[in-house]
């Protein structure tokens, strides 16, 4: 009888001991995919600031182009030259990407776009600018760093949308929240983008 209660004793306590192996190694494989996830979204931030630096390090070029025009209306440079300031000037911790800070730095960078946006249409009233070679190749460069903004920003919330779920998918959450793995803020629609813009000459 003895032998026998020592055997399911025994068999009991391997049980609970490939239990306790099955766990920990689940575990260590949730934290694993959470942190290679975690790196995913800082790569992909880390190429969209580059696209926004780009843009930042045109738009001087392009405002002393446009300065050489005597006459151009100077309160869109100065719009366009303080909203640079003001994007550029807001450094994110790749590890606090919260929603919130992410709505902040999206503003900043729409400020920014819309300056811009002023500045190329006022730009229409001055054929001469217009046929400036410089300008013309400043503005090139300035639409392919637009569209490559476009495109990191799309990988970019396609990270993170990958990390959010694998965050907050059970059984996974246990692990992520115990760990410190928060949900990440993305890039969303400006408000009113739905509209077609009212474009004036």
């Amino acid at each position: 009888m003895k032998s026998k209660g020592c055997l399911i004793g025994g068999g009991l306590f391997l049980g609970l001991i490939i239990l306790a192996v099955i766990v920990v190694g689940w575990g260590v494989s949730v934290y694993n995919g959470l942190v290679s996830e975690d790196e995913s979204v800082k790569n992909k931030w880390s190429k969209v600031e580059s696209a926004y630096q780009r843009r930042a390090d045109l738009i001087p070029n392009l405002v002393n182009t446009v300065k050489g025009y005597a006459d151009f209306e100077k309160e869109t440079l100065t719009q366009v030259i303080e909203a640079r300031a003001k994007a550029t000037q807001m450094t994110v911790d790749p590890t606090k990407l919260t929603p919130e800070v992410m709505a902040q730095f999206q503003q900043n960078q729409d400020g920014l776009s819309t300056a811009l946006g002023r500045l190329l249409v006022a730009v229409e009233r001055y054929p001469d600018l217009k046929a400036n070679q410089n300008f013309l190749q400043l503005q090139n460069q300035l639409e392919g760093t637009e569209n490559r903004i476009k495109i990191e920003r799309d990988a970019f919330n396609d990270a993170v949308n990958k990390y959010n779920a694998m965050v907050r998918k059970t059984p996974n959450n246990l692990i992520a929240g115990f760990l410190g793995f928060d949900v990440k803020g993305n890039f969303t629609a400006k408000a009113g983008s739905e509209n077609a813009p009212t474009v004036e000459f």
